[in-house]
């Protein structure tokens, strides 16, 4: 009887464990690219579309790019299952080294998926 018990006691902690609820990020595209502009222009800006396509709110908690020439900015407040958010990335070339480039943008989150990467091209000329 015991051991009846016990393995629906871990029969039901399972089933919990897997219906909770998680956020899920999905970008629209993981990669942008800049394409080709003059450093006069350094200052390029894009933006990171997503959707929480899971059941609980998606809160970004941080994240940060590889070089500090890249700034992304992101929404504090919860996205809601189903809504979109964004993030906006600025990338300041002027006085930086010409050519073609290659930034990441690695976003954290209370989702499922846990760190996503992204990625910023484009090539710089004089």
């Amino acid at each position: 009887m015991k051991k009846l018990v016990f393995a629906i006691a871990m029969a039901l902690c399972a089933t919990t464990a897997m219906a909770q609820k998680q956020a899920e990020i999905v970008f629209e595209a993981d990669t942008i690219n800049l394409g080709q502009f003059s450093e006069k222009d350094g200052v390029q800006t894009c933006e990171y579309t997503f959707t929480n396509k899971g059941d609980a709110p998606l809160v970004i908690h941080q994240a940060i790019a590889t070089c500090g020439c890249t700034v992304p900015e992101f929404q504090n407040t919860p996205v809601k299952p189903g809504e979109k958010g964004k993030i906006t990335v600025t990338y300041n070339g002027r006085g930086k080294l010409l050519g073609s480039f290659t930034k990441t943008i690695s976003v954290r989150s209370n989702a499922k998926n846990g760190i996503k990467r992204l990625y910023l091209k484009g090539n710089m000329t004089e």
